[in-house]
């Protein structure tokens, strides 16, 4: 059964009630303590301070408005007691005078701040200039509330069930309130959707973040707020779609922590993907993480679970173009482990997957970090040519992958830094050092806070290359080694890392 809205169970009330009437405690403070122990709202505490359901304050609303007063039922009732909430009813001065009436309380003790940004002003105007002293005036309480002393000391609910009628009453009084709880979301279509487009707008934004940080703390706040949502309740496809968004946005922060260093936190952050997408049930978040998970593996030097994370990710035959990204990073892991035959034909597979893309078959739910366009697959192709020793081929994937990138809305500057690093890298291979410092002056010319750890570690690789091969001795060497170091001190003083920042970082963007 989902949880109930307040704390406060009926024999929890029963308790508590009969604890301060045995003290000789008034209504109003039964009222005061069922409110900060409970947190109900005003009516509902004078309500449960006499210890009646919501039929039996009906039944004694309806006989105390008599015939001209406003009549009420249980359902009415209790949407009186929950407004200004959507579901709820508003409660007109008329029926908070026969509730004061009835509960032996005050308008003002029947209103918290809450109704009274709601109330209209007219009411508001007639609350404010009652007679003197007449807020404060009380009916006395009820006889039934009052009981004698031997009263509060009989057994309470839990040692003395219910039977009989009195058991039918109250269990179909206990069906009312929870169907009054079920009925009311905590969110409706509209936020859905708003928490949806959320996601896919930091998932484009962070491939062209000015500042990653930023569009980590935005995907953070919205993250924890859809967890917020979760607590409570909504209907089954609303509840289906948060936890799809949900596991997207914990799939980013996964990946955003890992791009800035922090290998561990990014393997908590995919844990909690991982759990909203088996409640989500939806078979392209569950791929998309299988792609995160590959990344974070492939990044902390396992690479044949990358392999795994990948494979089992493609298996999922998930819509979108995530079955070409799940191919491409099985291929780079291939290649990093010297298994150029898998690499191959594990690339190959990437780029069948993405015939379809052409044909503009394959839609991506989120987009942005979460799509595997053709210049990202060109990214890749270019470092698994580059890993089999073909610097032509891997050019050419290259620059046919930075043409693709110029042509889209979306330019992700991270993917685009890595092509003009694997460039570099080609003309190392081929011999050509004045070519490794010309492919390489976009990224030192790029902003610091755009060289997050995936750009800073494919530097140091580059420059550890270009000091063992022919180059390493030469002016040119020197230059590209200087130029390395002072990016890379410039791009984690700017970004303010206090994590790692070494390790094996291979072209899993």
């Amino acid at each position: 059964m989902p949880p109930r809205p307040k704390p406060g169970s009926k024999a929890d009330r029963d308790s508590l009630r009969t604890e301060l009437l045995a003290v000789g405690a008034p209504p109003a403070t039964i009222a005061t303590e069922m409110r900060a122990r409970f947190g109900f709202r005003p009516r509902e505490a004078w309500r449960h301070a006499h210890g009646w359901t919501l039929q039996e304050a009906a039944d004694r609303f309806s006989d105390a408005a008599g015939a001209t007063g406003p009549a009420t039922d249980a359902s009415l009732l209790g949407k009186w007691e929950k407004w200004p909430a959507a579901a709820g009813r508003r409660v007109t001065l008329a029926v908070l005078t026969v509730l004061a009436e009835l509960y032996g309380a005050s308008l003002e003790d029947l209103l918290d701040l809450e109704d009274r940004r709601a109330l209209p002003e007219s009411d508001l105007r007639l609350l404010r200039h009652q007679a003197p002293g007449a807020a404060a005036v009380r009916a006395p309480a009820p006889a039934p509330v009052r009981a004698p002393a031997p009263a509060p000391v009989r057994a309470p609910a839990p040692e003395a069930p219910l039977t009989g009628a009195d058991l039918i009453r109250t269990a179909a009084d206990e069906a009312s309130e929870w169907a009054q709880w079920a009925e009311v979301p905590n969110c409706g279509p509209v936020s859905v959707e708003q928490f949806a487009a959320d996601a896919r707008g930091f998932a484009a934004d962070y491939l062209m973040a000015e500042d990653p940080l930023k569009v980590y703390g935005q995907t953070h706040r919205s993250l924890v707020r859809v967890w917020d949502l979760l607590y409570g309740h909504q209907n089954l496809d609303h509840r289906q779609k948060l936890f799809t968004t949900a596991g997207y946005l914990a799939a980013m922060m996964a990946w955003m922590t890992s791009d800035l260093g922090h290998k561990r936190q990014a393997a908590t952050h995919i844990r909690a993907a991982m759990v909203a997408a088996e409640m989500a049930g939806d078979p392209g978040l569950q791929a998309w993480v299988a792609a995160t998970r590959s990344k974070l593996a492939f990044w902390d030097g396992q690479f044949r679970a990358a392999i795994q994370h990948a494979e089992h990710g493609a298996t999922l035959q998930a819509p979108g173009t995530v079955t070409v990204l799940l191919h491409c990073q099985a291929a780079d892991a291939w290649a990093e482990v010297g298994a150029r035959a898998e690499a191959k034909a594990a690339f190959g597979r990437a780029e069948r997957a993405s015939e379809l893309d052409l044909a503009n078959t394959l839609h991506d739910q989120v987009g942005g970090l979460f799509a595997c366009t053709s210049g990202r697959l060109a990214n890749y192709g270019a470092a698994i040519c580059l890993r089999g020793d073909d610097p032509a081929r891997a050019l050419s994937h290259a620059d046919h992958g930075l043409a693709a990138l110029q042509r889209q809305d979306v330019r992700p500057l991270g993917t685009i830094a890595q092509l003009h690093i694997t460039r570099a890298g080609a003309h190392l291979l081929a011999g050509e050092p004045e070519g490794v410092l010309d492919a390489l002056s976009p990224i030192l010319a790029l902003p610091a806070e755009h060289r997050t750890v995936p750009v800073r570690q494919r530097l140091r690789d580059l420059a550890r290359r270009a000091a063992g091969s022919p180059m390493g001795d030469s002016a040119a060497g020197r230059r590209l080694q200087a130029a390395v170091e002072s990016a890379v001190r410039e791009a984690t003083h700017a970004l303010s890392l206090t994590g790692s920042d070494s390790g094996w970082i291979g072209n899993h963007d």
